[in-house]
């Protein structure tokens, strides 16, 4: 079973260590600012009347005689978007891709959802094919943990762009944004990453692969299929083609690396052998919240 009662056992444990280290050590502390009564100091305006005197800033009066009133700035919740690959690829492996990216899209949501921030998830292929709607409370981890279990690889393709196209163009609030895929796009996955910074979402890539993806140990006369299209190919592999094929691979992950880099995003590149706990708390390290 992919969500048992030790998998939620470990994500309250995951959650603890995050809010003893900081809060939401996991998510960077991505947290929109609006102007209110909230006890961070951000600037002054001028007194107006009618304003509440209990604002005025008395120091500056005191000085120089000006009637200023003292703004603050009030944290909003956070609005937290899975962006979860569910194309036929991240079926692959032993485990499946799919597990440690359902089982890690959980752990984030529901830190996420014990910190009061909004969760949101969307799963998709070549388009979007499921959402679990903008929720709030860890109460909702449940239902959360349902609607990833009923999910299956499906789909002919997988297309980043097309899906983050449809993705912005809902009324909806900017905010972090979490890619959880191998990123095997055929359309190339900097369409949808690029549509998303410029829409003004935070990204974060979370991308895992096989080991055998990386290293295969094929060679001679053999039938290729393609996981999600179904289309065979016959193709004679060698030595070389080997070695080309693994320095490709290694200039695609490399690419992920930079392009991360390069715009200043959070990049997880990981296998589907690691424990899901251990990827977190790897992600929290990054992250500078613990030594």
């Amino acid at each position: 079973m992919l969500f048992d009662g030790d998998f939620l056992k470990k994500l309250e444990y995951l959650s603890l260590i995050s809010r003893r280290v900081f809060r939401g050590s996991v998510l960077a502390q991505r947290r929109t600012k609006q102007m209110g009564g909230g006890i961070e100091f951000a600037d002054h305006r001028e007194y107006a009347a009618g304003d509440d005197f209990r604002h005025l800033d008395w120091n500056v009066y005191a000085r120089h005689g000006d009637l200023l009133l003292k703004r603050f700035q009030e944290e909003e919740d956070l609005h937290v978007y899975f962006l979860l690959d569910c194309s036929r690829s991240m079926g692959f492996g032993s485990p499946a891709k799919f597990d440690l990216a359902r089982q890690v899209t959980a752990a984030l949501a529901y830190i996420a959802l014990a910190d009061l921030d909004r969760v949101s998830v969307v799963a998709y292929s070549q388009e979007i094919i499921a959402d679990f709607p903008l929720t709030r409370g860890k109460d909702r981890i449940l239902s959360l943990l349902k609607f990833l279990e009923n999910l299956t690889p499906q789909g002919s393709d997988t297309n980043l762009g097309r899906v983050v196209n449809g993705f912005v163009m809902r009324p909806q609030r900017r905010g972090l944004a979490i890619v959880v895929s191998d990123l095997f796009d055929p359309s190339g996955y900097e369409r949808g990453l690029d549509l998303l910074r410029h829409r003004t979402y935070e990204p974060h890539i979370i991308q895992i692969h096989d080991p055998t993806e990386a290293r295969p140990s094929l060679l001679g006369e053999i039938e290729l299929v393609d996981i999600e299209t179904e289309t065979l190919r016959k193709v004679t592999i060698t030595e070389r083609a080997l070695r080309d094929y693994r320095r490709a691979f290694d200039d695609f992950q490399a690419s992920i690396a930079a392009y991360g880099k390069r715009y200043g995003l959070g990049c997880t590149q990981t296998t589907n052998e690691v424990d899901f706990e251990d990827l977190v708390l790897r992600m929290m390290r990054t992250a500078g919240a613990l030594n």
